[in-house]
């Protein structure tokens, strides 16, 4: 008691109030659990700590508010009479919006099954008919009687405790500026949630509660205020719903549905194998950090920078046109994992709270062990939560999980991850799905001291290195290191058991706008169709006859396609589809003489949307409506007649069904 006597009144105080919203808050959490929680399912002790993380998050954000504007001399009521009535009346308001909020959060997730998000904001735009249904469902009269008596509560409460305060004796005389100095550090602290010492990690973010693996779990952790904030830049995230409709025969065409519906928009497709595998393969799928294809041997370029995957190229199953439907890691590893383009603008689907829940095929492989395994800190752009939260059993390697040490901001070095990851798998009993993120073909393009005696650096003039798509040395030697690096993994995975009985898979994330020289036609530069083009490769010696496939595929076709490789029973009900079907659905459309594999594209800085055939690249810009063709094969302008009007047409139509259908999968692919 002494020492607590010693702190001045004014800390004190503040740390009675901020304790004070903290304990109710964390009322709200019980009450939140009593009323929602499933019958028959475990009190969570994790979810509870997770949430009070978050509402500490809070109730720090308003004492370190408190503090800053206590060093106002005319607000500080230890100093200034007058601020006493300041605080006497902007304390209890403040608690009262609090309470204010928590009750339509109650309400929003007995409406909803959702935490409160900034999406509650949409329904102002029909605010009449809102209040109506609102009223005449919910008990807002007596809501209303409530919160007036918790503003005379809080008013009260709040009252005495800063006189309380501003009348004891305060037996620290001196000011003690470093007491005030370690209380903001402590709230601060508490605001960002976690200990972050080491660059790439991040603060507590809403992803975090999604690491319980548990959708009840993970909205009973969540603080209203954070999911309401986390969610203000995707408010507008949502789908017209006419559209999809209207654009779902086009799409259940396209996709092949076995069992059309309309009303129920079903999207489902399921696939069972012929035959049952004895064994059934391993999975390792590489998502490979910014592979440009036509940065790449395989494709031509002179400075020959990828001899290695190039040889695992000619030993495997290579499709040469693959593109991803979006620029960026995070839309690449969500098409991947998911198989929906990213089709959220102006932030990505990973960091939208609503599009957290997703069905993905990975699950399918059920007796599988599931790994992921990051050089960096999967918090970044909220991965860990989509990862955690849809793929069952999974078993997440991040930078601190690994005995190698961290190299720059992206973690430990892509060689090391390689080795660490085949430590992993080789020791595993039962067949397994592994997904690998690289990360160091990317700035600053550190190349690690102890690989520099192996990997051999070279260097080109700028002229050569810019005609062959390369802005720099560094750039250069980065991109030739993660060819040095899938040599380190394939070596060392080949002497391991589980090798021979393993299906490789290596994509590219995205590639990188650059000029593709004379290596493809102009419209693959001009179009910015190099940001998109990336390598696919499945490579397994003992199971796979090598070939070289020219049909144009996309990213999110990666996972059924990997299912049905492997003979794994699974449902489809995204986008993607199975490249080694012989007779795809969408074979209806060759009779305007497309081709029949497509590969979506949306480029979210220019704001258009397009359709990339063998023959063709479709493509409308969605802010001026400009619609326009070009060739895949040549430099020459696409003929007009009736032959490429017919297709333009078709092309325009699956381009918008597309679209229109990412927009409803992101909100609407749950997993079962």
């Amino acid at each position: 008691m002494l020492f607590l006597q010693r702190i001045p009144r004014l800390l004190r105080w503040i740390f009675a109030v901020t304790f004070i919203f903290l304990g109710t808050m964390t009322l709200f959490r019980f009450i939140f659990y009593w009323v929602y929680n499933p019958i028959g399912k475990p009190f969570s002790g994790s979810a509870f700590i997770m949430g009070l993380r978050f509402d500490a998050r809070v109730a720090a954000a308003v004492g370190l508010s408190i503090l800053l504007l206590t060093f106002i001399p005319y607000l500080n009521p230890f100093r200034r009479n007058g601020a006493k009535k300041f605080w006497n009346v902007m304390i209890p308001f403040t608690f009262v919006i609090m309470v204010l909020v928590y009750a339509i959060d109650f309400y929003h997730y007995d409406y909803l099954h959702q935490r409160l998000n900034a999406t509650i904001l949409n329904y102002l735009q029909d605010a009449g008919i809102s209040f109506n249904m609102m009223w005449q469902t919910y008990p807002l009269l007596r809501a209303l009687l409530l919160l007036i008596a918790v503003a005379l509560l809080a008013r009260f409460t709040f009252g005495k405790l800063l006189n309380r305060y501003l009348y004891q004796d305060s037996f620290f005389k001196r000011r003690g500026v470093w007491m005030y100095v370690i209380a903001f550090l402590l709230l601060a602290q508490t605001i960002v949630g976690k200990i972050v010492v080491k660059p790439g990690q991040f603060p507590l973010r809403w992803s975090d509660a999604f690491t319980l693996s548990d959708d009840f779990k993970a909205n009973l952790a969540l603080n209203p205020f954070q999911s309401f904030f986390s969610t203000v830049v995707y408010r507008h995230s949502t789908y017209d719903i006419k559209k999809v409709k209207a654009d779902y025969g086009v799409m259940a065409n396209f996709l092949g549905v076995q069992h059309p519906d309309s009303v129920q928009l079903n999207y489902s497709r399921s696939f069972q194998p012929a035959d049952s595998a004895a064994n059934h393969p391993n999975i390792v799928l590489v998502i490979c950090e910014s592979f440009s294809a036509y940065k790449s041997s395989m494709y031509g370029n002179p400075l020959n920078t990828t001899p290695y995957f190039k040889s695992l190229c000619d030993n495997g199953v290579f499709f040469d046109r693959c593109f991803t439907p979006a620029y960026g890691t995070p839309r690449g590893v969500w098409a991947t994992v998911t198989g929906i383009p990213d089709v959220e603008s102006p932030g990505t689907a990973s960091r939208n709270p609503s599009a957290v829940d997703q069905h993905t095929i990975i699950n399918d492989f059920s007796n599988y062990n599931h790994f992921y395994f990051l050089g960096g800190d999967a918090t970044w752009a909220n991965i860990r939560g989509v990862l955690t939260n849809n793929i069952n059993n999974l078993h997440l390697y991040e930078q601190y999980d690994f005995k190698a040490s961290t190299i720059d901001v992206w973690g430990i070095s892509d060689k090391n991850l390689f080795l660490e990851a085949n430590n992993q798998l080789k020791q595993q009993d039962k067949p397994f799905f592994a997904i690998i993120q690289t990360a160091d073909n990317h700035r600053p393009y550190t190349i690690p001291t102890e690989d520099e005696a192996a990997f051999k650096k070279v260097s080109y003039s700028k002229d050569s290195l810019q005609r062959y798509g390369f802005e720099s040395n560094e750039e250069l030697n980065a991109f030739r290191y993660t060819d040095f690096c899938y040599r380190q993994f394939m070596q060392a995975a080949q002497k391991e058991k589980y090798f021979d009985n393993t299906i490789f898979v290596f994509v590219g994330d995205h590639g990188i706008r650059g000029s593709a020289g004379d290596m493809f036609p102009k419209c693959w530069t001009e179009q910015g169709l190099t940001c998109e083009h990336v390598p696919l490769l499945f490579y397994a010696p003992k199971l796979l006859a090598p070939k070289r496939v020219h049909e144009v595929c996309s990213q999110v076709d990666i996972l059924p396609s990997i299912a049905t490789l492997a003979k794994i029973p699974y449902t489809n009900t995204t986008i993607g589809r199975n490249v080694f079907d012989s007779v795809p659905a969408a074979a209806q459309y060759q009779n305007v003489s497309l081709n029949n594999r497509y590969a979506f594209i949306i480029d979210h800085d220019v704001k258009s949307i397009g359709l990339i055939s063998d023959q063709y690249y479709y493509l409308m810009n969605q802010k001026s409506g400009v619609e326009a063709m070009f060739s895949m094969t040549d430099n020459a302008p696409v003929p007009q007649n009736n032959s490429t009007d017919s297709i333009k047409k078709e092309m325009a139509k699956i381009t918008n069904a597309c679209y229109e259908t990412a927009r409803y999968m992101l909100l609407n692919n749950k997993k079962k």
